[in-house]
């Protein structure tokens, strides 16, 4: 039986969270409460949702958190445009993590189907 560790979905999401730490580190001192922490919070959350949902015994369960996964990935998606904005990150970086972003969220989308699909 295959782990979460298996779901590309879930590499990719660890991808993007080992990225969202690794820029956020270059944030200003006084965001360390705010914007750094809500980010990196946002991204680890995408990735322990998938996991936690992987686990659950129930399809509707698996989908509340695939559902939780998402959200989290929209927050992540517009701090990454507050941070460009505020000029925390290149527009490079943005470009590069938002494209990360919108084929996470795509994975999640195919997971999602997956799911539905399964016999209850």
């Amino acid at each position: 039986m295959a782990t979460f560790k298996d779901l590309i979905v879930w590499q990719k999401s660890h991808f993007l969270v080992l990225n969202i730490y690794k820029i956020t580190t270059d944030f200003p001192r006084e965001e360390i409460y705010g914007l750094t922490s809500q980010m990196r919070r946002a991204a680890v959350s995408i990735s322990a949702n998938i996991v936690e949902g992987k686990k659950k015994k129930t399809i509707p369960h698996q989908l509340s958190f695939i559902n939780i996964a998402e959200g989290s990935l929209e927050e992540v998606k517009y701090f990454l445009i507050l941070s460009k904005d505020l000029n925390y990150i290149t527009e490079n970086n943005y470009y590069e993590l938002m494209k990360d972003a919108e084929e996470i969220g795509k994975l999640l989308n195919g997971y999602e189907k997956f799911i539905r699909s399964q016999k209850p």
